[in-house]
């Protein structure tokens, strides 16, 4: 495994499978490439499936830079139980019955209309939130309550994709806010409606501008390596969501060094206005995020290994 500078610098979308935590998908991907620093954005629980996104060397210091604000799931809701972890992995705590109206697509689809738009959340008490610098999934498995403040989400959109009658169970589109816990949505509305619910089945659709249709799985990557991760990574400045500034030969000592430079022009055609960041680009790769200041572009984040992908 590479200890000097990584051989590859890249973002990488993989299609995660059921079974691993993020930090799986990390050490196999690691093995994969033979790469030490490796990291994710954005945690997906063990059993849900989809887009997990991947840094690889240099590209590992953009996963805090990423935006990714909105995400996309399909989720499977099934109605009459609610579990210790809102999921299909918990141990079950209350069962009700679920009103046959409630299995009428045409009702179904309704509720989970009513689903959009702002709302206070109170996690799973099995997340990741942090209270008093204990995790919550920690103080649950040691039989622990931690107090869990409510956070304000938002359900951009919220369909239903079908109902299956004989499970109890609504298959959901949902496209809402970074931070929101699908299994939270599930958990309220079914209390809501009389009948409890929890998730049995999720699948993250997209990241941010990041979709499924962007992933690789691990068994292709660790069957073709380095050259799939080139052939198929991310493009770091569209990742980001900046307008992409390319360098001259010229101007390339001055972006390592960290010496301002002229705002020049963007391949919009325009120049990058009072305060807008930029992806700097040279030879297809991201060597820096900088920002208009005054009559010059100043650094923000510089790369020395570049990040590959700039299309």
């Amino acid at each position: 495994m590479s200890r000097g500078p990584s051989a590859l610098s890249a973002l990488l979308a993989v299609d995660k499978p059921a079974g691993l935590t993020s930090h799986d998908v990390v050490a196999r991907v690691r093995r994969a490439l033979g790469e030490r620093r490796v990291g994710h954005a954005g945690t997906l629980d063990p059993a849900a499936t989809g887009v997990l996104v991947v840094g690889v060397g240099q590209a590992t210091r953009l996963l805090g830079l990423l935006a990714l604000d909105r995400k996309g799931y399909r989720a499977t809701f099934s109605l009459g139980a609610e579990t210790t972890t809102d999921d299909a992995d918990g141990e079950v705590t209350s069962v009700a019955d679920v009103d046959r109206a409630l299995l009428d697509p045409e009702r179904a689809a309704t509720e989970v209309e009513r689903l959009v738009g702002e709302q206070d959340q109170v996690p799973p008490r099995y997340s990741a939130v942090s209270v008093g610098g204990r995790r919550a999934y920690a103080a649950a498995r040691a039989g622990e309550e931690l107090e869990l403040s409510a956070r304000r989400v938002t359900v951009h959109d919220a369909r239903l994709v079908s109902v299956d009658p004989e499970a109890a169970a609504w298959v959901v589109d949902l496209d809402v806010s970074k931070g929101t816990y699908v299994r939270s949505i599930a958990r309220d509305l079914g209390r809501s409606l009389g009948c409890l619910a929890h998730v049995s089945g999720l699948r993250r659709t997209f990241s941010g501008p990041v979709t499924l249709a962007d992933c690789v799985t691990l068994d292709e990557l660790a069957e073709q390596g380095a050259p799939l991760v080139r052939e198929r990574c991310l493009d770091p400045a569209a990742t980001l969501g900046l307008p992409v500034r390319d360098l001259s030969l010229d101007e390339v000592p001055d972006v390592m060094n960290g010496r301002r430079i002229q705002p020049g022009t963007l391949r919009s055609g325009a120049a990058p206005g009072p305060g807008e960041r930029v992806a700097l680009s040279f030879g297809g790769a991201l060597v820096g995020v900088w920002r208009r200041e005054g009559a010059r572009l100043v650094c923000e984040s510089n790369f020395p290994q570049a990040i590959e992908g700039v299309r």
